[in-house]
């Protein structure tokens, strides 16, 4: 199985890459995103779970998720997990599962945080977009998808998106095989990318 790692800011394109990616490899190829492996905190009220800094790495299970890879590429299926952001609660499918795929593409602002999982990748690749392209294409996510208000999105902006990039995420670049200029979109590097998984598929 090849995994395949993309990071990058909040609104740069992660998921659509991911997405578009996998259809252009044709393999049998699934992504799995790793904010569907935010800690639940059930134990705290809904206010307080509504404060927490949803973009610090350690608000990651990251163990979890390192042994779903692990069980992954030694042929075992995992039980799909999932997030509700409206109740910033997990909502995990118990009864659905992931069979190894012959490529797999994990996503999110932090996967590259884990130096264990870094060593799993057979390629990493950074998303290079500018902070306030990423900005925009995060408060219409955030209103269209997930319910939220012009004023929690920018004071959750303020507050943890900008501070944690700065002091995290635009460090991972330094981690990247390849970095992803304007986003997921990018038919170029998609086509580019897609013809060298297929020959590594093909070598194997």
């Amino acid at each position: 199985m090849i995994i395949i790692g993309i990071c990058g800011a909040s609104g740069s394109g992660k998921s659509t890459l991911a997405y578009e990616l996998a259809e252009a490899i044709g393999a049998k190829c699934t992504v799995v995103n790793h904010d569907c492996y935010y800690k639940d905190h059930a134990h705290l009220p809904f206010e307080q779970r509504c404060q927490l800094n949803y973009d610090e790495p350690e608000i990651f299970d990251h163990d979890l998720f390192l042994e779903d890879m692990n069980l992954l590429l030694a042929g075992k299926p995992i039980t799909r997990k999932a997030y509700n952001y409206a109740e910033h609660r997990r909502d995990d499918r118990l009864d659905e599962l992931i069979y190894p795929p012959e490529v797999l593409i994990i996503e999110g602002i932090h996967v590259f945080y884990d130096q264990r999982l870094c060593n799993l990748m057979f390629l990493k690749l950074y998303m290079s977009v500018d902070p306030d392209i990423c900005l925009l294409r995060r408060i219409a996510r955030d209103i269209n998808e997930r319910g939220r208000s012009i004023d929690n999105i920018s004071a959750q902006y303020l507050s943890t998106v900008k501070p944690m990039f700065d002091k995290h995420i635009r460090n991972y670049i330094e981690l990247a095989d390849v970095i992803v200029a304007r986003g997921g979109k990018n038919a170029r590097i998609k086509d580019i990318l897609a013809g060298y998984v297929r020959d590594e598929l093909r070598s194997k």
